[in-house]
């Protein structure tokens, strides 16, 4: 594990590994970098891969929380996990390709629209909203999460995330009774950071318009709320396609993803 510093001294922890070109992997919701890291060694056959955990998570730490600053998040959260992974993408080499899974993938495409030197961008059920009332919901998500942060209840955080992704009580009472659960309440202020991704939760079409590049737009064909991301994704962005990976969740299994990966990356 090797480390980084962002811009305002937060340090980035970085798992590194294979040799090529590199290929940023960036993580989602509640993820210390976890997700990704079985994508490592496969795309390591090709690539160098830099797996990194987002500010406020795992061996990196956060030299200004969002909600030390009085707010969930907003274009300020947004610029300093862009400097993060700016970070990450010049101890890459200066430029490097880059895989971002769920709002990890909405952090990928703000960063490439802020012009940072990416080359081919991969994203993968990327969870903007489209129905007005679900983007209602998150705006009333947002609130009630910077209410439970500012309070310190990082616990009902996480089961409000939970219950936003459509858990059930079942599924929140399992939760909660799993050996994991400590971990999930100690990432529960980087929920900020996922909620300032998304903005509003719409896709940002004006900004996604400035994304140039190579881009592919992933989901599983499990349909929900992710298909139709994906579809306003590929429609705003010039240079976008789609791919539909059969038989995969919201967590894709590293055989089906890898390959759509290598054969897009390897350009």
């Amino acid at each position: 594990m090797e480390t980084v510093t962002s811009r305002d001294g937060t340090t980035i922890a970085v798992e590194r590994a294979g040799e090529g070109p590199a290929v940023v992997l960036v993580g989602g919701g509640l993820d210390d970098g976890s997700e990704n890291a079985p994508l490592v060694p496969a795309l390591a056959q090709s690539f160098t891969v830099l797996n990194y955990a987002r500010r406020g998570r795992a061996g990196s730490t956060d030299a200004a929380p969002p909600v030390a600053r009085g707010q969930v998040g907003g274009r300020d959260a947004v610029a300093r996990e862009i400097e993060d992974l700016a970070a990450v993408i010049t101890a890459a080499g200066g430029t490097a390709h880059v895989f971002g899974a769920s709002s990890g993938g909405a952090l990928a495409l703000e960063a490439a629209a802020a012009g940072l030197p990416v080359g081919r961008i991969a994203v993968y059920e990327v969870p903007y909203l489209i129905e007005p009332a679900i983007v209602a919901a998150f705006a009333e998500y947002a609130v009630e999460l910077h209410r439970l942060l500012g309070a310190g209840e990082g616990g009902a955080a996480v089961e409000l995330f939970m219950r936003l992704a459509g858990s059930e009580d079942d599924d929140v009472a399992a939760a909660r009774s799993a050996p994991v659960w400590p971990a999930l309440e100690a990432l529960a202020p980087t929920l900020a950071y996922d909620a300032a991704c998304l903005g509003d939760g719409r896709p940002p079409v004006a900004r996604l318009a400035t994304v140039t590049g190579a881009l592919l737009v992933l989901t599983g064909d499990g349909g929900g709320l992710f298909e139709p991301a994906a579809e306003a994704i590929a429609a705003a962005a010039p240079a976008a396609r789609r791919h539909v990976l059969a038989g995969q969740g919201h967590v894709a299994d590293p055989a089906a993803l890898v390959p759509v990966l290598t054969r897009f990356f390897s350009g």
